[in-house]
């Protein structure tokens, strides 16, 4: 990412959009629903902790190695937040993750959001490959991940499998 801090992009039906601490109480309802945690562990944080790690993932990476992107998905049509992309990228690598609220998701938006977010790498960070980490049962994420073109590979972290792929 640009020292300025990532750049937005849009998709055929979002706008992502870069990471503000001021969208913490709008995104703490989008992520109030415990099911989201089934897989990832933790639970639904409230707006004020939200507004604090935002603030701190605003400010970038600590390590002079690795760039963070941060970006908030608003949905055009309906003027409102419903999810979130990130990027950690090291070279021409990239790490990413997503998350969908759950009134959001059978839509779509998580597929589309992680292919133009895979695009953006790429065009606009020189990003060649990705990759994801996802829990074995998280049959969700794993169609996402297929849908962004990554595979399934022998390698595991924490209990998840790693994924990857090209953008």
């Amino acid at each position: 990412m640009a020292t300025t801090g990532p750049r937005p992009f849009t998709t055929e039906r979002l706008d992502a959009l870069p990471l503000d601490p001021a969208y913490a109480e709008e995104m703490a309802g989008v992520l109030a629903d415990p099911a989201l945690y089934a897989f990832t562990g933790g639970g639904p944080p409230d707006p004020q902790a939200l507004r604090a790690r935002y603030a701190r993932q605003s400010a970038g990476s600590p390590d002079p190695d690795a760039s963070w992107g941060n970006w908030v998905l608003r949905v055009r049509a309906e003027g409102r937040l419903a999810g979130y992309v990130q990027a950690t990228v090291r070279g021409p690598r990239a790490e990413i993750a997503w998350v969908v609220g759950t009134p959001w998701q059978g839509r779509g938006y998580a597929s589309e959001a992680v292919r133009g977010l895979a695009a953006h790498l790429a065009s606009a960070e020189g990003v060649r490959g990705l990759v994801a980490h996802i829990h074995p049962d998280h049959a969700a994420s794993a169609a996402v991940a297929a849908a962004a073109g990554l595979a399934p590979t022998g390698e595991w972290e924490d209990g998840e499998r790693r994924w990857a792929g090209r953008p």
